[in-house]
């Protein structure tokens, strides 16, 4: 509000400061801002406060973890401050201690329901969104327990037939424990479920222990009572873990006392406990006979109140209507299967880019993850996503999910325009004030292109992508401006002519601006490759500009600056064969990389497919991508462990490897790997909307210098068959009529 600065608030701030002996504030801040381009935002809003909420955490750490190393913590807390260990990292005077070397995690859930419970690498279990865990520890009557968080051994597996599932397996000196979480129903409700069964060479006890901690750091328990049947844990008077079997023995610690775990053998029993730190610890522990497998059902229900009927056979429903790889490539083959189920999971009604860190809402995010919604067949979980974007836009026709975020309007119009074509339907006329409303305001919000200066014509700087840097003339906002532009010309064709002509010459003035400001480039930098913005050198930022290439296809396959843009990443920001983003991620980046490949892939460049199996190798066990990946450890650095953006990219690469729209016509084949033609048995893909309708892949061999590559079509409507061009690497192309359904390809040769 303007009027605070006719307060003295100003002279306050920097007189305590230096009264106490602190740095001026209001100079540090000034001094900041002068890092980045003048702007009418900052940082957003939202960023600002989940980094709050992030770093309490961490300081809540700071002062727990490096005093209590004694505590059985989570995997990333033994590996980050285990001094013997790659992922070590000194603490020294950092102020807050975060999980910056293994933010892997996998989500489970059920299609529909909100509550998206996460698993760690070794199994510990949160039920809760930013809540406690559940651990199962063997505890044997002598010798080393099987704690698998210190264990640095251990297999994982995503189970995708029935509910989905994280089944982990981790075995030491003669002991064997293994855990399955997954979401069922139970009389219509969705309860959390964690199976476990354990085996010991030696007699002891199955302990399930409770735990004030997750992937993320400490979390309170306050509370916990065990009923009189010793069947369940009531913590802090709202939610309940019920066990399928009565504990033999059962203790609980608070914070002054320490963990539970080192508790286990007293004589003496407790029922309940109450800590005011909020560090209340529980074990349950289970007879295990020698050489015997122990099992045990733990629930957690996921609602006090049952609001949601759930279907039965939810899953089987939504995999039905999906777009099916079949291949030979079982990784490949896995990683497409699992990306579905993130999508399905994360899709209740907005769409999250993640289950954890990221469970809110951006527009950026959202039109990638609602794209491959629609690319893999799951269109009324799009429609419904879309829907909730009307209300998010203000009166002034922004689209807002953070301010300062000016690439939101282009993205949005980008994606509605993708799904009217994809549906064969037209924009409804309760649409068209949103879609209006929102490419006026990108014509409102350029800037002047009468001036001759590298921004002229460009939108303000923002903050745009937070990996792209600091406020700027961003690029990545412009051809999201242009794309959205084009998007409600094309969208009011059938309906509005005037409103078609007004966008169209809208979107052109503003194509025309983009290319003056990268004149002024080529001539600085000397070289066709675009920066991220008018007054930024090349560096990683770069990545943003290709959104020119992929998605929004704004520029032909083959345009100089966006291949000399693709040479510069490739030589200067790829650590083993992935993209590097050295702001802010500090990591490889999966959905990058797959930007860089799926230029390529449009450029026919088969370096699009090293890529690919970078990305693929760099997936987590459970097929998962963290939104950042440590380059030395592999573990998730940055971001959400479980990044739908990135399971989103996987799909739509694999996607527009067999199909992808290049203007008038289908490209087929095009990205399908040489090595899984050789057999007999054919590859098949589909069926796969596109925006003339929905097309199914069979690709077979015939012969050693033969292949064959038949589509089946539903075509939304009667002589709209597109021409098709089958471009099948290791093969002579061949363009022919999409209505002939069938082609022969021979061997290129060598």
């Amino acid at each position: 509000m303007t009027w605070l600065k006719w307060l003295p608030w100003r002279y306050v701030v920097r007189y305590v400061a230096h009264k106490n002996g602190f740095i001026d504030p209001i100079a540090l801040l000034a001094r900041l801002h002068n890092f980045a381009q003048p702007s009418e935002v900052g940082e957003p809003i939202e960023l600002l406060r989940a980094g709050v909420v992030f770093h309490a955490r961490g300081l809540i750490n700071s002062r727990v973890i490096q005093h209590n190393l004694d505590w059985v913590w989570p995997y990333w807390i033994s590996r980050q401050f285990d001094p013997a260990d790659a992922s070590f990292i000194p603490r020294a005077f950092s102020i807050t201690h975060i999980n910056l070397t293994h933010r892997n995690w996998t989500a489970i859930g059920l299609p529909d329901c909100p509550e998206l419970p996460i698993v760690d690498p070794r199994g510990l279990l949160t039920p809760f969104l930013d809540g406690w865990s559940l651990d199962s520890w063997v505890v044997p009557e002598q010798g080393d327990c099987l704690l698998p968080s210190r264990s640095l051994q251990s297999q994982q597996q995503l189970l995708l037939s029935g509910n989905v599932s994280v089944r982990t397996k981790t075995s030491e000196h003669g002991m064997t424990l293994i855990s399955e979480a997954s979401v069922e129903l139970e009389d219509g409700a969705a309860v959390c479920k964690l199976r476990l069964k354990a085996k010991s060479a030696q007699s002891g006890h199955l302990v399930l222990a409770l735990r004030p901690q997750n992937p993320e750091g400490v979390s309170f328990i306050h509370q916990v009572k065990l009923n009189s049947e010793r069947t369940a844990w009531q913590v802090d008077d709202n939610k309940q873990v019920r066990f399928s079997q009565a504990a033999q023995r059962h203790h609980v610690s608070t914070y002054r006392q320490g963990d539970v775990y080192i508790h286990l053998q007293d004589a003496k029993e407790q029922a309940d406990g109450v800590c005011d730190v909020g560090m209340v610890t529980a074990a349950a522990m289970f007879a295990l006979p020698a050489e015997q497998w122990q099992e045990l059902e733990v629930s957690v229900p996921l609602a006090t109140e049952q609001q949601v009927q759930y279907q039965q056979d939810a899953w089987q429903q939504e995999k039905q209507k999906c777009c099916k790889l079949v291949c030979p490539d079982e990784h490949y083959q896995f990683l497409y299967d699992a990306a579905l189920a993130s999508l399905i999971l994360h899709s209740p009604e907005d769409v999250y880019p993640g289950p954890y860190t990221y469970k809110r809402f951006w527009f950026r995010d959202a039109a990638f993850i609602i794209h491959a919604l629609l690319c893999a067949g799951l269109t009324e979980r799009a429609e419904r996503a879309l829907n909730q974007f009307p209300p998010r836009q203000t009166l002034l026709g922004y689209f807002r999910s953070q301010e300062g975020e000016w690439d939101a309007n282009g993205e949005v119009l980008w994606i509605l325009k993708r799904y009217f074509d994809m549906t064969g339907r037209q924009l409804p006329e309760d649409w068209h004030s949103a879609v209006q409303s929102g490419a006026r305001w990108i014509g409102r919000k350029r800037l002047p292109d009468k001036a001759d200066i590298p921004h002229a014509g460009l939108l303000p700087p923002g903050f745009s992508a937070e990996h792209l840097g600091p406020n700027d003339y961003y690029y990545w906002d412009d051809f999201w401006g242009v794309a959205g532009l084009q998007a409600a010309a094309e969208m009011f064709a059938p309906t509005d002519k005037a409103l078609q002509q007004e966008f169209s010459d809208e979107a052109g003035k503003f194509s025309a601006a983009i290319d003056n400001s990268l004149a002024h480039c080529q001539k600085r930098l000397k070289r066709p490759g675009m920066p991220a913005s008018p007054y930024r050198r090349l560096d990683a930022g770069a990545i943003g500009s290709l959104a020119a290439g992929y998605p929004a296809q704004l520029w032909a396959a083959d345009d100089p600056r966006l291949l000399d843009t693709v040479e510069f990443l490739l030589q200067r920001c790829f650590v083993k064969n992935a993209f590097y983003q050295d702001m802010i991620h500090s990591g490889l980046n999966a959905y990058l990389t797959l930007h860089v490949a799926q230029v390529l892939l449009r450029a026919k460049d088969p370096r699009y497919l090293t890529l690919m199996d970078a990305v693929a190798e760099l997936a987590s066990p459970t097929g998962q991508w963290p939104e950042a990946i440590h380059p030395a450890t592999g573990g998730g650095c940055m971001g959400d462990g479980h990044h739908v953006w990135a399971a989103a990219e996987w799909l739509l690469m694999i996607r527009n490897c067999f199909v992808r729209e290049e203007g008038p016509q289908l490209v087929l084949c095009s990205g399908v790997p040489q090595r899984w033609l050789t057999s007999a048995d054919p590859v098949r893909f589909g069926p796969a909307p596109t925006s003339f309708g929905a097309v199914s892949i069979e690709i077979t061999l015939t012969g050693s210098e033969q292949a064959q590559v038949s589509w089946q079509a539903d075509w939304h409507a009667a002589g709209a068959a597109p021409a098709v061009e089958v471009c099948l690497p290791g093969y002579q192309p061949v363009k022919v009529a999409a209505t002939d359904s069938t082609v022969t390809l021979t061997k290129a040769e060598a």
